[in-house]
């Protein structure tokens, strides 16, 4: 098997993520053109994974250190952050804010290109082989996933409710809710998910197999999307990255609503 070039693997992997940036022509012709780049991508992105296993040690301890890193940038006059160590649990949790996500939307939506400023920093993460960003000023916190306790007569991407503290915090199925066109179960069995990055001062959070790295940003490096519509929850494509930029506030809206990633909002 001949080694696939990074450069292949971007074009492919950017390809995917423009596809979902852009309404499509049909809801068919959809499914089955970003069915068919991400498959391209799993396969690339495959090969080099052969080669991963002896990393995984000084990976982990990369991740722990990112964590730390969030942490440090939560501390704020506006957040009050605790970070916990334990041999069984690393969380970065927000107990107190001045203000809250719902303070500070208004009657009309500001487009999150707008209220970011022209800098910001984000948190980078993996769901089986997508990485995705999310703004810092909207997370919440990092926790280690521990027991998740399922419930009933919730959507399959709802994996359950995980008990932290004093809070019940819910458990999303990141792979099978951003990218169901790919989910089977060779990928069910491959994912193994190991934090929960918490969305703004909501209870939701989004299950990750590994934290990547923070990232200074500028607006200018985001493709933003074209168009409203569906998939309100991706606000653009970070350009050199290849990764999906996440809207935390839509994406948070359509949790509450029970929709999945292509479903169309009220």
């Amino acid at each position: 098997m001949s080694k696939q070039s990074p450069f292949a693997r971007e074009e492919v992997m950017e390809a995917y993520l423009d596809a979902l940036l852009k309404e499509p022509a049909s809801e068919q012709d959809a499914t089955v053109r970003t069915a068919k780049l991400l498959e391209q991508a799993s396969q690339k992105m495959a090969e080099d994974a052969l080669a991963s296993t002896q990393q995984q040690a000084d990976s982990y301890a990369e991740q722990e250190q990112i964590a730390q890193e969030v942490s440090s940038y939560l501390e704020s006059p506006k957040k009050a952050v605790i970070l916990k160590e334990t041999p069984a649990e690393t969380a970065v949790v927000v107990e107190e804010s001045e203000t809250t996500l719902e303070e500070e939307s208004v009657q009309t939506k500001i487009p999150l290109k707008d209220s970011l400023g022209n800098r910001f920093q984000a948190l980078f993460f993996e769901v089986a082989g997508l990485t995705l960003a999310v703004p810092l000023t909207t997370l919440g916190g990092i926790h280690q996933i521990e027991k998740v306790g399922p419930l009933f007569g919730k959507p399959d991407w709802f994996m359950g409710v995980m008990l932290h503290r004093d809070s019940k915090l819910n458990v999303v199925d990141s792979a099978k809710w951003v990218m169901p066109e790919k989910y089977d179960e060779n990928l069910a069995e491959s994912l193994n998910y190991r934090y929960l990055i918490m969305l703004g001062e909501s209870e939701w959070g989004l299950a990750s197999e590994k934290l990547v790295n923070t990232v200074n940003l500028t607006i200018d490096d985001v493709k933003w999307r074209e168009s409203t519509g569906k998939r309100p929850w991706l606000a653009g494509m970070v350009k050199e990255k290849m990764c999906a930029l996440v809207d935390v506030e839509e994406l948070i809206s359509m949790l509450n609503k029970g929709l999945g990633s292509n479903d169309q909002t009220p």
